[in-house]
């Protein structure tokens, strides 16, 4: 059994934790693990694929962590420790990494996994995945000497790639299933096969997934529970109905509407935590797509940024939950996040000057112009940033259309037909800004059709540059200080306006332990969790 590594600090946000864990604690001396039960698992919203090596989506990462195993998991503090690969080893110039992996491994079908499966992986996600193509970006080949042993070789050291090969992030997927096979529209997506401690049963669309107990899984004790189901519960009164009545155990990322969150602290069967929340930091903004007629000006762009007021915003839309954030890289990750404010502070006679100067003055009607809003359905606060946005850029003459659509629908209209002019949006920065955020500002990341990417389509040369250096710099000096430069020229040209770093919840029974034991949380595969009736 694995040990339960305790975090360094409960909640990422300052001052905020005991704000977000009032409310039910689950008892020090927890009892012995039980075996048996069904666990009812509360998501937002329903994936597309089950599968996450080809897309980010946060729905389809939960999932797929059940069924396909990384090469590795994490402790709180992003340490590796070992899943599929046992034992792992770096060259001195960062361009080698050595994995010898687990013997005795199996798919769910009976085949055995081995290093052919590792480099089919790998290679996959180079090509499809949105954060695979940054992470392994530098990846030339990957050696298979035995069929135990994985050597991958890089053109360029890649300083990040070590805390890269968890479960969702970077799933070990049958080389026998996918190859020759478009990985995207592969049929392993809605049935997945993988080496996971539960299998795939059935997904009845539109309502949920069953997994069941592997009984061939590696780890012979494990998992504990006989069946887990992951309901999709879109409404997030609904939710809180369901924890409340005992019909939902567990739900992450603040499963519920924020304004429930005092009245469901005072139940005493609830607990909230943040443990398993250091791997995945997150950013909320506002995007433009800079082909648009109207953001396609800085000074446009550069006056809707003089009109957000962020600590308004974080107090009437998320309750306080988070922080306030000026730029792309999340306050989590204190080694390169730069704390400075925005260069465009709130001034909406600022503003005014800026659209006048642009060329778009106010008309009879006193409007300027108008254009739709369109926001990101995974989160539940979406709707309400943009009815704040409407609000406040009423001020300044500009109408704001607010508009809505189930998760397909959206990435569709963003990221392949691209028809949109501002939308409300989240980036996970994950535990780097390599693989995180580079994707969002690369040039080389403006992919038609492929979700979470570079969908402003924002080139500059310069950030170019700073984004690549970084991501083969060991000196972590060095390396911090191109991250610092590459933030303050986002601040300036303003793709995006950043808002806040959302602070993250986990809602569950007291009943359910031994969730969330590694970094990614209930992302994980969630081997150990247990039920005590």
């Amino acid at each position: 059994m694995t040990a339960k590594f305790r975090p360094t600090r409960r909640a990422t946000m300052a001052g905020l934790s005991a704000l977000a864990l009032g409310g039910g604690r689950a008892s020090a001396q927890t009892p012995a693990p039980k075996k048996g039960g069904t666990l009812t698992f509360l998501q937002n919203s329903e994936p597309n694929t089950l599968m996450s090596g080809t897309t980010t989506a946060t729905s389809a990462l939960t999932n797929s962590g059940k069924v396909a195993e990384g090469l590795l998991e994490y402790d709180y503090d992003i340490k590796p420790r070992a899943a599929l690969a046992t034992e792992w080893s770096i060259s001195p110039d960062g361009k080698t990494y050595t994995f010898k992996l687990r013997p005795n491994v199996k798919f769910h079908d009976g085949k055995p996994f081995t290093s052919a499966d590792v480099a089919y992986s790998i290679q996959m996600l180079k090509a499809v995945h949105p954060r695979g193509r940054n992470t392994f970006a530098n990846v030339t080949e990957v050696k298979t000497p035995d069929p135990l042993t994985a050597v991958i070789e890089l053109s360029k050291p890649a300083p990040f790639l070590i805390k890269a090969l968890a479960a969702a992030e970077s799933p070990m997927v049958p080389k026998h299933i996918y190859d020759g096979t478009d990985p995207v529209t592969n049929p392993n997506g809605n049935a997945p096969i993988g080496t996971g401690p539960y299998k795939f049963k059935q997904w009845v669309r539109g309502s949920h997934v069953i997994f069941e107990r592997n009984p061939d899984y590696w780890q012979p004790d494990l998992p504990r529970i006989d069946q887990m189901v992951c309901k999709f519960v879109p409404d997030p009164g609904a939710r809180s109905v369901a924890f409340e009545n005992g019909s939902g155990d567990i739900g992450y990322r603040t499963p519920v509407a924020l304004a429930d969150l005092d009245r469901l602290k005072k139940l005493p069967h609830l607990v909230f935590e943040t443990d398993g929340t250091s791997y995945s930091y997150n950013v909320s903004l506002l995007q433009f797509n800079l082909d648009s007629q109207y953001f396609k000006n800085l000074k446009v762009r550069q006056a809707i940024a003089h009109c957000v007021d962020r600590a308004a915003l974080l107090k009437v839309v998320m309750y306080g939950y988070g922080v306030v954030c000026s730029t792309p890289i999340a306050p989590g990750l204190k080694e390169f996040h730069d704390p400075s404010p925005s260069p465009y502070g709130l001034d909406f006679k600022k503003a005014e000057q800026l659209l006048d100067e642009a060329g778009f003055k106010r008309g009879a009607d006193k409007i300027r112009f108008k254009f739709p809003m369109d926001y990101n359905p995974l989160g539940d606060e979406g709707r309400k940033v943009c009815e704040f946005m409407r609000a406040t850029l009423s001020r300044v003459g500009i109408t704001v259309e607010v508009r809505s659509q189930d998760l397909p629908a959206f990435a569709k209209r963003i990221y392949t037909d691209r028809d949109f002019d501002c939308t409300y949006n989240g980036h996970s920065n994950l535990f780097d800004p390599t693989v995180g955020v580079q994707r969002v500002y690369w040039s080389k990341n403006f992919k038609k059709g492929v979700p979470f990417s570079n969908g402003s389509n924002y080139n500059n040369p310069k950030v170019d540059a700073l984004l690549e250096g970084a991501s083969v710099e060991n000196d972590p000096v060095k390396r911090k200080q191109m991250f610092i430069d590459f933030q303050k020229i986002i601040m300036e040209e303003v793709p995006d306006i950043s808002l806040f770093s959302p602070l993250y919840l986990t809602i569950k029974n007291k009943r359910v332990h031994d969730d969330s034991m590694t970094a990614d949380g209930v992302e994980s595969n969630m081997a150990q969790v247990w039920l005590d009736s």
